[in-house]
C-alpha cells in the first residue's frame, strides 16, 4: 500500500512541522496522549494536545474512506494486546518519548538524544524480527 504510506507519511511530517512552526512544540504522540488524558500537566496546552489525539483516528478514517481501508493484523490474543501496550508505555516512559517524538521530530531537529533513542528503537525491530524468523514465528 504505498499510496497510502506515501500520504500518511506527508500527514505527520505536516502534522509535526504544524504543531513545531506554529506552537512551538513537538508532535510526540505519548506525551500529547499524556497530556490530553491528563497523565501529565506539562507540554501543549490541553485543547492542542486533545485535537491532536482524536485527530490521529479521525484521519486514519478519511485516508481508509477515500482510498479504501488498510490491512492491520493483530494478535488474536487480548494479553499479548495488553502486555505489548503495557511494554510500549513503559518503554516510552523510560525513553523520554516515542517514536514519533524522537523519530519523526527529534531527528528531524538532530537531537543527540533522538538519534541515539531512534537507533535503538531501530536495533531492537530489526533483532526481535531477527529472533522471530529464527523461531519460525514468520507469516
Amino acid at each position: 500500500m504505498p499510496v497510502q504510506g506515501l500520504i500518511g507519511g506527508l500527514m505527520i511530517g505536516t502534522a509535526a512541522a504544524i504543531m513545531l512552526l506554529g506552537l512551538g512544540r513537538i508532535a510526540g504522540v505519548s506525551g500529547l496522549a499524556a497530556r490530553a488524558t491528563g497523565l501529565s500537566g506539562d507540554g501543549a496546552p490541553w485543547p492542542v494536545a486533545s485535537a491532536f489525539v482524536i485527530g490521529l483516528p479521525l484521519g486514519a478514517a478519511v485516508i481508509a474512506g477515500l482510498l479504501g481501508p488498510v490491512e492491520t493484523r493483530f494478535p488474536t490474543s487480548l494479553g499479548t494486546i495488553v502486555l505489548g501496550g503495557l511494554l510500549v508505555g513503559f518503554g516510552t516512559r523510560l525513553g523520554s518519548g516515542c517514536t514519533s517524538g524522537h523519530g519523526v521530530c527529534g531527528m528531524s531537529r538532530l537531537s543527540p538524544r533522538s538519534l541515539i533513542a531512534t537507533a535503538s528503537f531501530m536495533a531492537a525491530g530489526i533483532a526481535t524480527v531477527a529472533a522471530m524468523n529464527a523461531l519460525g514465528f514468520v507469516q
